[in-house]
């Protein structure tokens, strides 16, 4: 089947994804189709990325004697709140009305609240994240983010990520609900626990649900583990399958590249090319 291109513009229903309308007419799937996959990887982004943001906030901000400071790679003003020095311990990250442009080049507006009930290191430590009228280049978050630690084995770190009452509201005002759990185990960095940077996680099953305006719902479960390298912004490696509507496939990330590249193959062996 003829490959269709799809490529990273401003102009599409999720402002991360954009399809072009070179499609086969004789294809089942659209390019009209796929913008729900689209919304599907956005959500899945927005969450990586904020799950990141709070684990660099809460490993690098000192809570000792200073209430309001920042940290390097976000361009926001980060407020710490203790119990007397113990946990909880809360973390405002404010990016302003006006919003601001973090180390990834994206502009983010609004607020995100951390709570860590105790070191997201140890067994049965939750980080919670709450997004505050918060968006990224200009699409509307929301919803919670739980990340828990449910490790059995010190040497293979572990956590579930659970996303509830997740929103995501585009550009053109299309709203995409989702919620669903992962299981996610660090893979390397386990040595250098205050550096994230060197640090390799496999999602290993889970499922996510992300359900459109005009009601249709895709489910998307973990087919083969996902590989999120910290140092990337993308997952690099790893299937998801896919069904729902009249979509019924494979999204594939590619052979472990740090890039923004992916690919859905439909049931009937149709190939999109796609790029956040």
């Amino acid at each position: 089947m003829k490959k269709t291109i799809i490529l990273l513009t401003a102009l599409c229903a999720t402002a991360f994804l954009y399809v072009s309308c070179s499609s086969d007419n004789n294809e089942q799937t659209s390019s009209t189709d796929l913008v729900p996959i689209g919304a599907s990887v956005a959500v899945d982004t927005s969450n990586e990325m904020d799950v990141n943001t709070g684990l660099l906030i809460t490993t690098s901000t000192s809570t000792t004697g200073k209430t309001a400071e920042t940290t390097p790679g976000i361009c926001a003003t980060i407020t710490v709140t203790t119990n007397g020095g113990n946990y909880p311990k809360v973390f405002l990250a404010d990016f302003g009305t006006a919003g601001c442009e973090d180390g990834n080049k994206f502009t983010r507006k609004g607020k995100l609240r951390v709570t860590l009930s105790g070191p997201i290191t140890e067994t049965g430590s939750k980080m919670t994240i709450e997004r505050i009228d918060y968006s990224i280049n200009g699409i509307k978050l929301e919803g919670t983010i739980e990340y828990t630690n449910t490790t059995t084995t010190p040497t293979v770190p572990q956590w579930t990520r659970k996303v509830t009452n997740g929103k995501l509201t585009d550009k053109q005002g299309a709203v995409y609900t989702n919620s669903g759990t992962y299981t996610t185990k660090q893979t390397a960095g386990v040595d250098t626990p205050l550096v994230l940077s060197d640090n390799v996680y496999e999602i290993t099953e889970g499922t996510h649900t992300v359900t459109s305006s005009n009601g249709v719902t895709l489910t998307l479960t973990v087919k083969e583990p996902l590989i999120k390298k910290y140092s990337c912004l993308f997952i690099s490696k790893g299937q998801l399958k896919v069904q729902g509507g009249i979509l019924n496939g494979v999204i594939d990330y590619g052979n472990n590249d740090c890039d923004a590249l992916y690919t859905y193959t439909h049931e009937n062996g149709s190939s999109f090319n796609l790029s956040m």
